[in-house]
């Protein structure tokens, strides 16, 4: 008799992440390199059930110690957007410039000055936005030493937080998803 045990359901998320995301054909790379995958994050950000599955998990892990979630300008925002439904945590949405009409701002949603932030990202390589955005936040007075991400690409984004003061937070690995 053949026993089968279930997947854990981190694993099991791993896969769904990866079979909606993990793009196989030619494609040129920021860098200007050529790729024969391509892993597009926005595909399981568009899928209500991955994504609610993404924030459950995600937020069994986040840190205790912040009042307000700062998803990043674009694919941090549909995040920290359901972590907010599930946890109750109002959100910020983070533009990567503050707007040239209206009201002008950076950060949308609300004041940071003096407010604890976690920022929220899709998936972290370098880290460099998050660092341009996080100094921006800073400067209008946002306390910030945490982010978190669904994915942790193993790029040096993580050495690179920690070097101004954050603490990074990951569900995946990139290794995770390619089990």
């Amino acid at each position: 008799m053949l026993c089968l045990r279930p997947m854990n359901p981190h694993a099991a998320l791993a896969r769904k992440v990866a079979q909606v995301s993990l793009l196989q054909g030619t494609f040129r790379l920021r860098s200007g390199a050529t790729s024969s995958e391509y892993f597009d994050k926005y595909r399981f950000e568009a899928e209500p059930t991955i994504l609610r599955e993404i924030a459950e998990q995600l937020a069994m892990l986040l840190p205790k110690d912040f009042d307000v979630l700062a998803g990043l300008e674009m694919g941090g925002i549909p995040i920290a957007t359901m972590l907010s439904q599930l946890t109750g945590t109002p959100a910020l949405f983070i533009r990567k410039k503050a707007k040239q009409y209206g009201t002008c701002r950076f950060a949308e949603g609300g004041d940071v000055n003096g407010r604890r932030l976690l920022v929220i990202e899709d998936v972290v390589t370098s880290g460099g936005q998050i660092i341009e955005s996080v100094g921006a936040l800073r400067n209008e007075g946002a306390i910030i030493a945490n982010v978190a991400c669904v994915i942790d690409r193993g790029a040096g984004g993580r050495v690179n937080l920690q070097s101004h003061g954050l603490a990074l937070t990951s569900l995946f690995s990139m290794a995770d998803l390619k089990e």
